[in-house]
């Protein structure tokens, strides 16, 4: 599944530059050769040329998404989350409950479950074998999830940004295209077809790609934010389960006391 995920990623990003570099060229030659006699008009003419200078912050909005995408996929990889090695090894100091030992090793990882082990451990609670203070200790995850959320969900959020934009800047066009289109109009008293027919495409370019962003940006904001939910909260969970392994530790010999006979 990961395979294909990076497969599609590689694809639309490919497509992607691959586009916006042969619009880039054909603008240049469209202005290169606008004093010359016209020729048959290309696809990319009819599909993108043809929409006017508003295709360009269409286009470029459609370079940003690409690269938030590409950015995003980076950045959630899971080992700079919660990679497995850092994982077992915190585990196993709690359950030998070598607190300090933990937190001297999860201060030397950069990535989220080192950092969120470093902030919270500090307030376990050794004068309360009971439950290590778990109460602070969840404080402590609670202040600092939100304080990253911030930084993780911020680029995410730019995808949501995007795809919301880019259907207005398509409304624009459109709106442009046909203010252009009554102009023609009111200039010449008739609808002649070859005098309106720039104006319609820079009135439907605009919308189609605008909407084409959009399509493009909002499943991925939706999959990339679930994604870094699902990473929080395995970290989150994991810092719950080292601490729940250190009270059970702790407590063993109480809990083994308070079983009945014949049952252990």
């Amino acid at each position: 599944m990961k395979r294909l995920l990076s497969l599609g990623y590689r694809i639309t990003a490919f497509s992607a530059v691959a586009i916006a570099s042969l619009s880039m060229s054909a603008f240049a030659q469209d202005a290169a050769e606008s004093t010359t006699a016209t020729q048959d008009k290309t696809m990319l003419d009819k599909w993108i040329i043809d929409g006017g200078w508003t295709m360009i912050p269409i286009i470029l909005v459609l370079f940003l998404i690409i690269y938030l995408v590409v950015f995003n996929v980076i950045s959630l990889r899971k080992d700079k989350f919660c990679p497995e090695d850092l994982k077992t090894t915190l585990l196993q100091l709690m359950q030998e409950c070598r607190v300090r030992s933990a937190i001297e090793v999860a201060a030397g990882s950069p990535t989220y479950l080192g950092r969120l082990v470093a902030y919270a451990l500090p307030n376990v609670d050794a004068t309360r074998p009971e439950d290590l203070g778990r109460d602070a200790v969840e404080d402590a995850v609670a202040d600092f999830t939100t304080n990253e959320s911030r930084t993780i969900f911020k680029w995410i959020n730019m995808l949501s940004l995007c795809a919301q934009i880019s259907p207005m800047l398509g409304l624009f066009g459109t709106v442009q295209g046909m203010v252009e289109a009554f102009a023609v109009l009111a200039a010449t008293g008739q609808a002649d077809p070859t005098q309106l027919a720039g104006s319609i495409s820079v009135a439907l370019l605009t919308t189609f790609w605008g909407l084409i962003n959009a399509i493009i940006a909002t499943p991925f904001f939706f999959f990339q934010k679930g994604v870094a939910n699902a990473n929080v909260a395995e970290c989150v969970g994991i810092v719950q389960e080292m601490v729940n392994t250190s009270i059970n530790v702790v407590n063993a010999e109480a809990q083994l006391a308070r079983i009945p006979e014949g049952l252990a």
